[in-house]
């Protein structure tokens, strides 16, 4: 029987991973089961929910709907890269604040989403918060105390206080 593994190399937090995987294995699985980070997580594993969002050379993308193999050479960042030992990222210490996470499952993806959308938009209306949002589904918390811990996030990255 032919070996139809292929060799990826990727980057993900810093830190260089080199495997040879099955061409049909999902980005999600490699980051979770072949790299251990299991910060990330899969909800729907139809790209609808975003619980599975890490940044792909800084852009999000929903690592159920893209294959291991379709990573090669890239840079990944997980939720794992956001604190800094034991000081959170401003937008964790945000919705720890604000209470912006009740289960936490679709927390990772959400502030996957947000960091680039913070880097690009430092002063988001709360408008340009629920759009940046609305790819990532929360069946608990309603939306509002995540808002509330964006804008917090967004005047703390402003240097200013919240």
């Amino acid at each position: 029987m032919a070996d139809h593994r292929r060799s990826v190399r990727v980057t993900i937090n810093g830190e260089a991973h080199e495997r040879r995987v099955e061409p049909r294995l999902l980005l999600s699985d490699f980051i979770r089961h072949d790299a251990g980070l299991t910060g990330t997580h899969v909800g729907c594993e139809h790209g609808v929910c975003g619980a599975c969002t890490v940044l792909l050379d800084g852009a999000p993308v929903r690592s159920c709907l893209m294959f291991a193999v379709q990573a090669d050479g890239a840079s990944l960042e997980t939720v794992e890269s956001l604190a800094d030992g034991e000081t959170l990222h401003p937008l964790q210490e945000a919705f720890r604040r604000e209470h912006g996470l009740q289960c936490g499952y679709c927390t990772p993806g959400i502030l996957m989403t947000l960091k680039p959308f913070l880097a690009a938009n430092p002063a988001p209306s709360e408008p340009e918060i629920r759009r940046a949002l609305s790819g990532n589904l929360c069946r608990c918390t309603g939306y509002q105390q995540i808002v509330a811990a964006v804008l917090r996030a967004a005047a703390v990255l402003r240097g200013e206080a919240p």
